[in-house]
């Protein structure tokens, strides 16, 4: 019998490296007992740390398909304790069916591909249902989330929130194990209980104001909401204390609607979703996270419908942006206005705004000359991006340009192989690339620039088709 103790729950590599010498030893799964061992204090140390392995086969050289290693990969995650082992016996499998991934019939490629599918689905609800609350600390605010994932995923969805709260010193605590981003470096600290998070922060009442405002009786399935997000979250999630109330009273505020929209005068009136969004504008307003703020204007927030199906995300602020406090309202906006309505598309019903909201710029003269965002500025401003992502809810987003990009996807995206497809963003919403249009108030050819408007307009095009 060969014992084989792994360093954590979700240690893939330790796995791989041992089953892959168990079975060029010929090991029969049967033969082999998993087990996780003690846990290692550092986040990056090597996790096959005292694993008692056979010795070497003289040749351990065999491959498996991509399918097996990206199914492996989640289903390692799962809190099955039979995973590990299920995995061996696929391994071993693979090694004389070379085509068992594709028989979707068998029980065994059937049961990891479940495994795999939790994890997915935990993973996405981590991403999608964690709330930060800021605490005040001698070195500045940090922001303290408690989460209780369902499988082994916290380590793995780290660099999802490294990458999406870059410029942010943040905490994610759960009953396993909890992260520490200190701006940079990640570590990794013991399980903590509900009692280690704050209770809550005054930006709570925003998320709480909108989500009343969003909750409309008339078109909300109670089932599906709450099978999109269970109970289990809801303590994690300021806006959803307002649910049993909102489930309670829904008829009678329904038939309120109704009766207001029959005796209500014309004419546009105040929404609570826009009093979040305001106030979400007002906090932006003393935004000091980069030192953009100090020379520019003021902050330039978005601006449009807070329930628009598409969002447009530009680069930052100009000259004229700056001056008047609005986005694309200078000689790219106007590039944009035309392409937009080229295109077919209403800019009224969309939500415009920039990746970073300070203007940066090199004085020459009386004269402000544009200079490009740094990452760091860039990484500072992807919490705005984030609140209005939350808040809006777009079901496509629009980048015009690198910045844009970087900012959404929170990497380097290369405009030319990305441009003018379908992409989904890390939280899991659709994208489109495009080019600034900036860029072509740049072109000195007119023949040149009218062939990259006309492309423009074919990319603003694609992506209103992706409204249907």
């Amino acid at each position: 019998m060969r014992i084989v103790t792994l360093s954590e729950p979700d240690d893939f590599d330790g796995w791989r490296d041992a089953a892959r010498d168990l079975a060029a030893a010929h090991v029969p799964p049967d033969d082999v007992v998993w087990q996780v061992g003690a846990t290692p204090t550092d986040l990056f140390a090597g996790e096959g740390n005292g694993r008692p392995l056979p010795p070497p086969a003289a040749s351990t050289g065999f491959t498996v398909p991509r399918a097996f290693l990206d199914l492996a990969r989640m289903a390692v995650l799962a809190r099955d304790p039979e995973r590990f082992a299920l995995l061996y016996t696929a391994l071993t499998r693979l090694r004389r069916e070379p085509r068992l991934m594709e028989d979707q019939a068998d029980r065994l490629v059937r049961r990891l591909e479940g495994l795999a599918k939790e994890v997915r689905r935990d993973i996405h609800k981590m991403r999608a249902f964690l709330r930060f609350r800021s605490i005040e600390e001698a070195d500045g605010p940090r922001y303290v989330a408690w989460f209780e994932p369902d499988h082994h995923i916290v380590r793995a969805n780290a660099a999802f929130f490294v990458n999406r709260f870059a410029s942010m010193r943040w905490s994610i605590l759960t009953p396993e194990v909890s992260l520490h981003w200190d701006g940079a470096a990640l570590s990794q600290g013991p399980g903590a209980s509900k009692g280690d998070a704050p209770e809550g922060d005054p930006t709570e009442e925003v998320w709480k104001t909108y989500y009343a405002s969003i909750f409309n009786p008339a078109r909300v399935k109670i089932g599906a909401m709450l099978k999109e997000m269970p109970r289990k979250y809801w303590k994690n999630m300021p806006e959803t204390a307002l649910v049993p109330e909102l489930i309670a009273g829904a008829q009678a505020r329904e038939a309120r609607m109704i009766e207001t929209a029959r005796t209500a005068p014309p004419g546009p009136k105040a929404t609570n979703a826009q009093a979040a969004w305001q106030a979400l504008r007002d906090e932006a307003a003393g935004c000091t996270r980069c030192p953009l703020h100090g020379p520019a204007t003021q902050t330039v927030f978005g601006e449009g419908p807070v329930d628009a199906r598409m969002m447009v995300v530009g680069e930052q602020p100009g000259d004229q942006e700056d001056l008047a406090g609005r986005p694309f309202v200078g000689p790219a906006g106007q590039v944009f206005d035309r392409a937009i309505a080229q295109a077919g598309i209403d800019r009224a019903r969309l939500y415009v705004t920039n990746a970073v909201k300070h203007f940066k710029y090199e004085p020459r003269g009386k004269r402000r000359i544009h200079a490009k965002p740094a990452g760091p500025e860039i990484d500072a401003c992807r919490w705005w991006i984030g609140q209005e992502q939350a808040l809006v809810r777009p079901e496509v987003t629009v980048a015009l340009g690198a910045t844009a990009a970087r900012s959404l996807f929170g990497r380097v995206m290369t405009i030319g192989r990305e441009r003018g497809r379908a992409l989904q963003l890390p939280d899991g919403g659709a994208a489109w690339i495009t080019v600034h249009p900036s860029y072509l108030l740049r072109l000195p050819d007119k023949v040149q620039a009218e062939e990259e408007f006309a492309r423009f307009v074919e990319d603003l095009k694609g992506a209103q088709a992706l409204l249907g």
